[in-house]
């Protein structure tokens, strides 16, 4: 049984009252009563699903491969996805299970409508940026775990709440950012944390370039989508075909561009090797390119500094980067091979680089060390879902929690602030805080439309 802050009905009490599951067999087969080696209906943890787009469905595929989990809801504002999402689970559970081995499976279209669900104990959320804020403080607000995906929030006060709502509540967090539980981006932290290097100089992340463009020619909303909703909080504004789903991402309304889409992967390496996952800069200054037409306007050509109190300066950069300064090429140190996306520990004695793709050294022995007992290992997870069910029942911190997520991606919404801005801006990482700079100060923050406010 989980010891942990739960709505009042524990899995087992509901679980033994057949009219209370919405999920109930009508044909209970031996696997479903946890015979042939089959994880009992008592030990699975029940989840919904909020966002069922492609981040959602993939999160729901991999989630129907685990038999410690049963999913109960699913919820999403576009009546398409949770039509696949619907089909996805009841194929899956009818061939681990049997014919048709369940009556129903809870469809909801507001998140609320799934959170006020007492059975679910957990919930996978995958929503665009400018949701993310009301649905996790609600989620917690309801006692759920929440695995949720990256960037943690459209702004570092959101992300604040989250992170303090996610810590009074005493809840498990895991943070979509996976990577963290990849051998190569751990190894590679490791072998920094340890010195193998040496005293780090600097820490170069590069991300992939953004997209500009997007119609502006305002379309009819597809049937069976809910366009009011989807905007929620953001500003009210046309429905374009460019607007929603994938494309939210390059739109500052809803999200920040690729500084934040990938900055929440990468920029969280560069604060794990570099032990500042709990701090952040005190100065950041940089310049990007903005489209100036079409719809899209998030950067898609990027380079900011990242100064610290204590510790080597970072850059942030879209690679490669052409754009000339002062007659200068822009400085990629990092910018090697076709795909120089990923981070970049240079030190005084070598340097590390991982990616998704490749990881390399100098000297390359680093690459054959091994991490002695005695020195600093970092949080081991082999498979990110199985990291946060193991930590549902253990209440034991996972690989990415929420305030080292919270930290991370606020490196990125700085570096856009300062971009916007086209000067440097100075931050006090303890109270959050951009100094004696007003005008920066409120782009910290976004207006939150009537009537989807949650403070």
């Amino acid at each position: 049984m989980v010891n942990r802050p739960a709505p009042p009905i524990t899995r087992r009490r509901f679980l033994g009252g057949a009219s209370a599951l919405v999920l109930a067999p009508t044909v209970v087969p031996a696997s479903a009563l946890g015979r042939e080696g089959r994880t009992p209906p008592s030990e699975r943890i029940l989840m919904g699903f909020i966002g069922l787009g492609s981040q959602g469905r993939s999160n729901l595929r991999h989630a129907l491969t685990k038999e410690r989990v049963q999913v109960v809801a699913l919820c999403d504002v576009d009546d398409r996805h949770t039509r696949r999402a619907r089909k996805m689970v009841i194929e899956k559970y009818a061939k681990r299970y049997g014919k048709d081995p369940y009556r129903d499976l809870a469809l909801c279209h507001r998140h609320e409508e799934l959170l006020a669900r007492r059975e679910i104990e957990a919930v996978s959320i995958a929503v665009p940026d400018h949701w993310h804020c009301h649905t996790a403080v609600t989620a917690a607000r309801a006692g759920k775990d929440i695995y949720a995906e990256k960037p943690l929030a459209r702004t570092i006060p959101e992300g604040r709440l989250i992170a303090d709502t996610v810590h009074r509540m005493g809840l498990v967090w895991q943070t979509g950012s996976w990577q963290r539980s990849c051998r190569d981006f751990r190894f590679a932290c490791e072998l920094v944390r340890n010195g193998r290097i040496g005293r780090v100089t600097k820490v170069e992340v590069g991300l992939p370039t953004g997209s500009d463009g997007g119609s502006l020619e305002p379309a009819p909303v597809p049937a069976g989508f809910d366009y009011e909703r989807w905007l929620g909080p953001a500003p009210e504004a046309p429905y374009t075909k460019d607007r929603t789903h994938w494309d939210f991402r390059w739109i500052l309304d809803y999200s920040g561009g690729q500084v934040t889409d990938w900055g929440a992967h990468h920029c969280d390496i560069a604060q794990w090797g570099t032990d500042r996952e709990h701090t952040g800069p005190v100065e950041i200054e940089g310049e990007g390119r903005f489209p100036r037409t079409g719809l899209w306007d998030a950067a898609t050509h990027f380079f900011f500094t990242c100064r610290y109190a204590q510790g080597p300066p970072m850059t942030v950069s879209s690679t490669p980067y052409s754009k000339e300064r002062k007659g200068e090429p822009w400085p990629l140190e990092n910018s090697r091979g076709p795909n120089p996306r990923g981070v970049r520990f240079q030190g005084e004695e070598g340097w590390i680089r991982v990616s998704r793709e490749t990881l390399e050294a100098e000297p390359e022995s680093l690459l054959k060390e091994r991490i002695r007992p005695w020195e600093v290992h970092l949080h081991r997870s082999r498979d990110h879902l199985d990291d946060f069910l193991d930590a549902v029942r253990t209440r034991r911190p996972t690989a990415a929690p929420v305030e080292t997520a919270h930290r991370s991606i606020s490196i990125a919404h700085l570096g856009n602030i300062a971009m916007l801005l086209g000067r440097p801006i100075r931050w006090d990482p303890v109270r959050e805080v951009l100094v004696g700079d007003d005008r920066a100060a409120r782009l910290l923050c976004r207006a939150q439309r009537a009537p989807y406010q949650i403070t």
